[in-house]
């Protein structure tokens, strides 16, 4: 949702947001980050790597459902999302997005799946910044405008750090089962002290972006607002939480990401 907002805002700002636009592009952000979770819970289930999981039950790696169930699942997302992208490249007459779409959907399966995903790799953190932030920010910005202004690229910056911060927070509770279960994660190459101050600094540098933004767009100012709820999570992970401890460190930053995201979204609009 963050990244639809921001662009959004992005959109209003310019004086050509398209209602009826932003919310397709909601509903295929929505549909894409769906799906890929249960891409991930159907292909990091049939591997094995959720047996020992330290956060909430996956449905393949708890028995929950059958791995055909999830993949299915994951599948109608994929496509839904592809029936409202196609929808907005008509409009738009932007063919070339249909590329862009192919890449999304790709990108989402490959994370964890095939026979040598990504996610493995370290390489989630890059994708999460790419998808979550430029390519959603800068994409939603483009469907209303059809003009991609160069606020929209900055914009997605800070959207796109604060979603890495969630996967590097995620990925670091999962740290200890991550390894010896051949998951190459950012957190497992990086280790524990690297990763957390990793954390840190996805956390920090958007509200520092924000602050450049002010020179064009002084109501981007009101993303300070949000910065008490960075507080808490940084001062955890720096001192050292660990497995389960660190869930409620992860919904702190969930929070951290609506809040900043609703005010830059605003401070955008205004």
């Amino acid at each position: 949702m963050v990244p639809v907002a921001v662009g959004t805002g992005v959109a209003i700002g310019e004086g050509g947001a398209i209602w009826w636009r932003a919310l397709l592009a909601l509903f295929v952000a929505l549909a894409l980050q769906i799906g890929v979770n249960y891409a991930n819970d159907y292909s990091d289930g049939v591997k094995g790597t959720d047996r020992d999981r330290v956060g909430p039950l996956r449905l393949v790696g708890s028995g929950l459902a059958t791995p055909s169930q999830v993949l299915t699942a994951a599948l109608a997302c994929f496509g839904a999302a592809a029936v409202a992208g196609l929808v907005l490249v008509i409009a738009t007459r932007a063919w070339w997005l249909l590329a862009v779409g192919l890449l999304c959907i790709l990108a989402a399966w490959f994370y964890t799946g095939g026979s040598r995903p990504y996610g493995y790799r370290a390489l989630g953190e890059i994708s999460v910044f790419v998808f979550f932030g430029l390519v959603a920010v800068a994409g939603t910005t483009y469907v209303q405008l059809e003009r991609l202004p160069w606020t929209a690229v900055v914009a997605a910056i800070p959207v796109g750090l604060l979603a890495c911060a969630m996967l590097v927070v995620n990925n670091l509770r999962d740290i200890v089962t991550d390894g010896p279960s051949g998951k190459r994660t950012l957190a497992v190459v990086l280790g524990d002290g690297r990763t957390r101050l990793l954390y840190a600094g996805a956390i920090v540098l958007p509200f520092v972006v924000a602050l450049a933004l002010v020179l064009v767009r002084p109501w981007a100012a009101l993303t300070l607002l949000a910065l008490p709820l960075a507080v808490s999570p940084v001062k955890t992970t720096r001192e050292g939480a660990v497995g389960p401890a660190l869930i409620a460190t992860l919904q702190q930053t969930g929070r951290l990401q609506l809040v900043f995201g609703a005010l830059l979204a605003l401070g955008l609009a205004l």
